[in-house]
């Protein structure tokens, strides 16, 4: 096996000695040989493609931890999240482009109408929740494990728009913040009692009649940057009808709703809506 010292894979591989003891230290790379007693790094002449693959990922934006589980994957599998990635990407950059018009609009005194904000009625609701402090990984954890009851013991459902599971945030929710959140599924109410118990891993409640405003999301993986603007778009519609924060119902909190296809249910693509309850003036 031909061995290449860390200076020349460096060189052929166009990393710096430094990104390859990085890369050693993280499992991305490994050397093909370490000298017990110097240290010094050896690298096998066949390990470059993938050297050349972690160099190229970095240079469009890949984070590391994202790419030490692709190393090994098929050729095609790779493929396949490098186009996933980029797409994610891509949506990124668009919905920061449509925020910097929005707010280089509102700064200059022009109202910009990103989206259309519409009302509802929604009735008392009997719910089996699942609530827990996360960060924005654990919501995902936290999301798939509700679908995962869902998928293994389905529940009756309700007809109609009410019907539709949703999640609510409670607080910020990002990498350094682990805001409440709780998903929900409403149940009819004459079989609510008899549901909780079994399902014990839920918590049964009800949530009382209120109003909501709520914007269309269609996807509900929006962009940091796209929740900006849905939000700025909410409190925009809140100040045009006359809405002050005692008018929020403070025991409702946001939440993104389901419309037609609850998770688990389907293989639909879910429709979505981003609603803010309120109290009619």
């Amino acid at each position: 096996m031909t061995l290449l010292s860390i200076g020349e894979f460096a060189r052929l591989s166009r990393l710096s000695a430094k990104a390859l003891r990085r890369y050693d230290e993280l499992g991305l790379l490994r050397p093909a040989r370490v000298d017990p007693d110097t240290g010094y790094r050896w690298y096998a002449a066949g390990q470059l493609e993938q050297a050349r693959l972690v160099a190229a990922l970095r240079q469009i934006g890949v984070p590391l931890a994202r790419i030490e589980p692709m190393l090994g994957l098929p050729a095609g599998a790779v493929a396949e999240q490098v186009a996933a990635y980029w797409a994610g990407a891509e949506a990124e950059h668009a919905a920061r482009r449509d925020l910097a018009g929005y707010l280089v609009d509102r700064l200059n005194g022009k109202e910009t109408i990103m989206y259309e904000v519409a009302t509802r009625d929604v009735p008392e609701r009997r719910l089996l929740c699942l609530k827990r402090n996360v960060d924005e990984a654990g919501a995902r954890v936290l999301g798939k494990e509700f679908v995962g009851i869902m998928q293994s013991r389905p529940l009756p459902r309700i007809e109609g728009e009410a019907g539709g599971a949703f999640t609510i945030y409670y607080g910020e929710v990002t990498q350094d913040s682990d805001g409440p959140v709780e998903w929900c599924r409403p149940v009819p109410a004459d079989q609510a009692d008899a549901l909780a118990a079994q399902y014990p891993e839920f918590t049964l409640r009800t949530e009382p009649a209120h109003a909501e405003a709520y914007v269309h999301l269609g996807d509900p993986n929006a962009t940091a940057p796209r929740w900006e603007i849905i939000g700025e778009t909410m409190q925009a519609w809140a100040v045009g009808q006359g809405l002050q924060e005692r008018d929020r119902a403070a025991d409702l909190a946001p939440r993104v709703t389901f419309r037609r296809h609850p998770p688990g249910s389907s293989p639909v693509a879910a429709d979505c809506d981003y609603a803010v309850p309120y109290h009619r003036p």
